[in-house]
């Protein structure tokens, strides 16, 4: 906690109002000692304390510190929890190698925690372990006997539970393990029996990572902070080469890779590449990588060095291995994805986009417009008899134009119309092919029934053109659009 006005000894204190009045939220340690605490009155508390500093809480900061802070964690696991209102669960299992040992770890997380905030940590066999004894410490042979030192407060039950608790005189875990979870659950809920046995291990109590866990992950430390960008990027490289010699054993491949880079003052830096094919080759991405630095636009800044890389495959999809085309063959659709990962990598995603067809008579609801690196799944694109023009323009107007149309009786095919101050003459005319409202709306709900006419003015020029509402049926005099150009 920091107030702008005051002095780094002198003592602060947060508040919030709480059920419609003025309550301290939080206090620092030089508060806690002259005897303030969370709950107290901003009066009672400046009556204690007459040089106290007041600032008000900003739960929604606290809240993106902590989500910061979550992704410092990364550094040392990929499963990281945030508990608020100020703690981190973070599983540790299989990673303690890459620092030496679980003291190591720790020592290292506190030390880089620690250089501006107050950090308290414990290693326990639960998450729910850790979670009490980081909060509630105390000093025991075992983690089995710190545990059942615990005050009944380490279960976080609601406020209820826990009065009632120390009224039947069950003021310590150790009061409650040894008795039966039947009577506990019917008379305290079944809320007191599931903490009970989760701090107890006698219960799976699993983390949710913030994050989603990666299919394949490499990490490489350093023991001196790298800090020029080819070095970083030949690091890379060289995490890139093992992930494609797993992927290779799998007879996979991956589609989206991100890479952390840890600097050693806590900052965390992430690329991300994403590729439109299933992928092992570490030449490619290492162009895909070297093509997003430079399309950066606020450069790595390496500060005082990093000192951990790591490379992550988001995700892995079935990829066998090709027998090599003599006649190279298929090299023309290999070269058009590279270009698009190339292209989507340097401007984003969603700049470099493809359509799709979608299973719908409606014109403007037949396509629709994706990412070129989306797997998208759909059906194939319809294609007209061999030696006939397609039945649709390639392009639409949106929205259609209107047109001046001049025809022989109100339901035959134009004549003759007029369209952006030209006149164009109808020389041929194919139609009508008509399209209704879905049969959940109503014309009258506006959406008129349209009759499409492909037509071909006196100059070779073909157009798509509808007549808007039926004759007498939906419109008095329906009017006449122009919906696309035929290449």
């Amino acid at each position: 906690m920091c107030c702008p006005s005051a002095k780094p000894d002198e003592p602060l204190v947060l508040v919030a109002t709480e059920r419609n009045a003025r309550r301290l939220t939080a206090a620092c340690p030089q508060a806690r000692e002259q005897g303030l605490a969370p709950g107290m009155t901003p009066a009672d508390a400046l009556a204690r304390v007459p040089g106290l500093c007041v600032d008000e809480a900003d739960p929604a900061a606290d809240t993106r510190l902590l989500l910061r802070l979550s992704d410092m964690a990364l550094r040392w696991s990929p499963i990281v929890q945030p508990d608020p209102p100020d703690g981190l669960l973070i599983d540790i299992s299989g990673c303690t190698h890459l620092f030496g040992g679980e003291d190591a770890l720790a020592a290292d997380a506190t030390a880089l925690l620690g250089r501006h905030l107050s950090v308290r940590h414990t290693i326990a066999s639960t998450p729910s372990a850790a979670h009490a004894l980081a909060r509630f410490p105390v000093s025991a042979a075992s983690e089995e006997q710190a545990i059942r030192c615990l005050p009944v407060a380490a279960l976080g039950l609601p406020p209820e539970a826990e009065t009632a608790l120390r009224r039947a005189g069950l003021k310590l875990v150790g009061d409650l393990a040894d008795r039966p979870t039947a009577p506990l659950s019917a008379r305290f809920g079944k809320q007191a029996a599931l903490a009970l046995d989760r701090l107890l291990g006698r219960a799976d109590h699993r983390l949710s990572p913030r994050r989603p866990l990666p299919a394949l992950q490499f990490a490489r430390r350093f023991a001196e902070p790298i800090a020029h960008v080819d070095s970083v990027l030949g690091a890379v490289d060289g995490l890139a080469m093992k992930a494609a010699r797993v992927l290779e054993q799998r007879h996979q491949g991956g589609r989206s890779f991100a890479i952390s880079l840890c600097r050693s003052d806590g900052e965390m830096r992430e690329l991300a590449l994403e590729t439109g094919q299933p992928t092992r080759d570490p030449a490619l991405l290492q162009r895909l990588l070297r093509e997003r630095v430079e399309a950066l636009s606020d450069p790595l800044d390496p500060g005082f060095g990093f000192d951990l890389i790591r490379f992550a495959v988001a995700a892995t999809e079935p990829l066998e291995s090709v027998q090599a085309d003599l006649q190279a063959r298929g090299k023309q659709g290999e070269a058009l994805s590279a270009l698009i990962d190339r292209l989507s990598v340097r401007h984003g995603r969603e700049r470099i986009r493809r359509l799709l067809p979608v299973d719908s008579h409606v014109p403007e609801r037949a396509v629709r417009s994706v990412p070129a690196l989306d797997d998208g799944q759909a059906a194939a694109w319809p294609l007209p008899p061999p030696g006939e023009p397609p039945l649709r323009p390639i392009c639409l107007l949106d929205p259609p134009e209107p047109i001046e149309v001049l025809a022989e009786v109100p339901d035959a095919p134009p004549r003759r119309f007029r369209w952006r101050g030209v006149s164009h003459i109808v020389t041929r005319a194919e139609g009508p092919e008509r399209i209704a409202a879905p049969w959940w709306q109503k014309a009258s709900e506006g959406r008129p029934t349209r009759d499409y006419y492909r037509v071909e003015d006196e100059a070779g020029r073909r157009f798509w053109l509808f007549r808007r509402g039926l004759h007498e049926r939906e419109a008095g005099h329906p009017s006449w659009f122009i919906h696309g150009q035929f290449a």
